[in-house]
């Protein structure tokens, strides 16, 4: 599988308060969207994400996100490697994405840009 980066999870309080200061940090413009209660914004190699408690708790589980070039390769390789699908592939606003945890018992997301609500092939 080819990992084309690694975008980190920061969970806020207040998201348009933290755009800006990332948006400083990493001289990048914020894509902000909606994953089910909680408001996300990329912002350079970080996703900021705000919302629901009960929702927010189950995202700080997931170490990184990792950049694919295509999720089934991934899941091909996470499976050959015994880790254990839990959610996915599924369509996202920026790709498709699948969370595994690794048999060591890290939990990441994989995400491509195919296939996505509105994603570019």
């Amino acid at each position: 599988m080819d990992i084309l980066g690694t975008s980190l999870r920061v969970c806020v309080g207040d998201l348009n308060a933290a755009i800006g200061v990332y948006e400083r940090l990493t001289g990048a413009e914020a894509i902000r969207f909606q994953r089910g209660g909680v408001a996300v914004a990329a912002v350079g190699c970080f996703f900021l994400m705000s919302g629901p408690e009960a929702e927010l708790s189950v995202l700080r589980k997931i170490t990184a996100t990792l950049a694919v070039k295509d999720v089934d390769e991934a899941l091909a390789d996470l499976t050959a490697v015994g880790a254990d699908i839990i959610a996915g592939p599924l369509p996202t606003p920026i790709g498709r994405n699948l969370v595994a945890r690794h048999p060591d018992g890290s939990i990441f997301e994989y995400v491509d840009r195919k296939g996505g609500e509105g994603a570019e092939a």
